[in-house]
C-alpha cells in the first residue's frame, strides 16, 4: 500500500523537463533562449545589420524558433523580426499595436499589453513595463519569462531604473536578469543598472546587454567596474552560449 501511495504521488506531481536552460547572447540586446523543455525563443532580433553579431550567427535560415519576443519597435531590437517570423512561422510576442502592424499572418500574432500573460510551449511570458520609447508601434515592454522548473528570466528591454521594478521582483522573483546597461543618450548607464539590481532584485545570475555595440555605448570595462565584486555578474561574448 505504501508503494501504491508513493506511485500515486509521483503520478500526480507535475512533470518537469530534465533539460537545461540555454541562453545565447547574439550581440547588443539579442538573445536566443532554449527552455528546459526545448521551446526556442528569440528576443529582440537584431542580427543581419548588427555589428556585434558574429558572421556565423547572421544566417536567418539557421534558426528554428517557436516564438519571437520584441520589446519595442526600434530597429536595433526589431530589424529581423518580420524576416524571422516569415522564415520560421514563429509566434511574435510584443505590444499589441506593434505586433498588429507587422504584416505577418494573424495566427502568428501574440500581442498584449502590460500585465498580460502569453504561453508558448513550456514557457509563460509576462509583459511588464519599460521606461523608453517605441514609435511607431505602441509602448515599450520588458519580459518575465517563466519556465516549468520554477526559474525565470527578466529581460529588461531598453529602460531606465523605475520604481515598479520593486513590483516585478515581488510578483515574479526573477532568477536571471538580462539587464540593459548601455548608457549613452537613450538608456541607463552601468552604475544605474547596478543600482537597480541592488535596490530591487535578488537574482542568481546577471547578464549585461546593450553595451559595446557602438562607441556611444558603455564598454565592457565600464560594466565590470560598475558591478565590481558582484559574483553574480556573467559577462558573455557575442555568440557565446551558457547553460544554466
Amino acid at each position: 500500500m505504501i508503494r501504491l501511495a508513493l506511485l500515486s504521488l509521483l503520478l500526480a506531481a507535475p512533470a518537469l523537463a530534465d533539460g537545461k536552460l540555454q541562453i545565447t547572447w547574439l550581440g547588443h540586446a539579442t538573445f536566443e533562449v532554449v527552455s528546459p523543455g526545448g521551446t526556442r525563443l528569440m528576443i529582440d532580433p537584431f542580427l543581419t545589420p548588427n555589428p556585434a553579431t558574429p558572421a556565423d550567427k547572421k544566417n536567418l535560415d539557421a534558426y528554428k524558433l517557436d516564438a519571437i519576443l520584441v520589446s519595442h519597435s526600434h530597429a536595433d531590437h526589431s530589424a529581423d523580426a518580420i524576416a524571422l517570423a516569415t522564415k520560421t512561422k514563429a509566434k511574435v510576442i510584443g505590444a499589441f499595436d506593434h505586433v498588429s502592424a507587422l504584416g505577418i499572418p494573424d495566427d502568428q500574432k501574440l500581442g498584449g499589453n502590460v500585465g498580460g500573460t502569453l504561453a508558448v510551449g513550456d514557457v509563460t511570458v509576462h509583459l511588464v513595463p519599460a521606461m523608453h520609447g517605441s514609435e511607431p508601434g505602441g509602448r515599450p515592454l520588458g519580459f518575465v519569462i517563466k519556465f516549468a522548473d520554477g526559474r525565470s528570466i527578466y529581460y529588461t528591454g531598453d529602460t531606465w531604473i523605475f520604481g515598479d521594478m520593486a513590483l516585478i521582483q515581488e510578483i515574479y522573483q526573477p532568477t536571471i536578469l538580462l539587464l540593459q546597461v548601455g548608457g549613452g543618450p537613450f538608456n541607463q548607464d552601468p552604475a544605474t543598472a547596478a543600482l537597480a539590481v541592488k535596490k530591487y532584485f535578488k537574482p542568481q545570475v546577471i547578464v549585461p546587454m546593450h553595451y559595446g555595440t557602438w562607441p556611444i555605448l558603455a564598454n565592457e570595462a565600464a560594466v565590470q567596474a560598475a558591478f565590481a565584486g558582484d559574483s553574480r555578474l556573467k559577462i558573455m561574448k557575442p555568440g557565446e552560449a551558457a547553460e544554466l
